[in-house]
């Protein structure tokens, strides 16, 4: 089963107009071990050539990168594995494509959903969104009762994602989830790098 390497699982995003490439060096700069770069609307070039930027920085400091929703990008930038939504390609056909080797998250939402994607081969899941507000601006969140029924519903590392602030990671990590995704909180702090450090210092308690 996988292990994470860290509590603090460092999204690339580009809300708050960071450049890609150069935020992915200040995870890697502040300690960050794990991350996903998530670039939804960029053109498909422009998110392999991000891709493999990262990927040579996370080998080089042997973190991990997972890139999101694209297998082909993942494989073609060599990241080390690919996560997927709901609505993306099914984990099974990922599978095949990817390799035994590659790591593959699933978000989920559910119960029925998390055990699916444990019992069909997924590394670890996402779970969210956890409060209201975040990138998306989500008016209601899941709530920590249902991260613990999550919790005891699978063995595989659960990544608790939306609305998580720097002060709800110690009752997240609390309630069961292995590694506290982040986005908002982080991009928009005055000092990235310094935000990173104090989350992975309250994640090592």
């Amino acid at each position: 089963m996988m292990r994470l390497p860290s509590h603090f699982y460092a999204i690339v995003d580009p809300a708050g107009g960071h450049e890609p490439v150069r935020l992915a060096e200040i995870f890697l700069d502040a300690g960050a071990r794990i991350m996903q770069l998530r670039l939804k609307d960029a053109p498909g070039r422009d998110f392999l050539a991000a891709a493999r930027a990262i990927a040579g920085l996370c080998r080089s400091r042997g973190a991990i990168l997972i890139v999101n929703d694209r297998v082909d990008i993942a494989i073609l930038a060599g990241a080390h594995g690919v996560h997927l939504g709901q609505e993306d390609l099914p984990l099974e056909a990922a599978r095949r494509i990817a390799g035994p080797g590659r790591i593959i998250g699933i978000s989920t939402h559910t119960v029925e959903q998390a055990r699916a994607a444990e019992n069909g081969g997924a590394d670890y899941i996402g779970f969210g969104p956890m409060y209201s507000g975040g990138l998306k601006h989500i008016a209601a969140g899941m709530g920590l009762d249902r991260l613990r029924a999550m919790r005891a519903a699978v063995r595989i590392p659960i990544v608790a994602i939306g609305g998580i602030t720097e002060a709800r990671v110690a009752e997240t990590l609390a309630a069961g989830a292995d590694a506290v995704a982040i986005i908002t909180d982080v991009v928009n702090a005055p000092d990235i790098a310094s935000k990173v450090r104090s989350l992975l210092a309250l994640a090592r308690n």
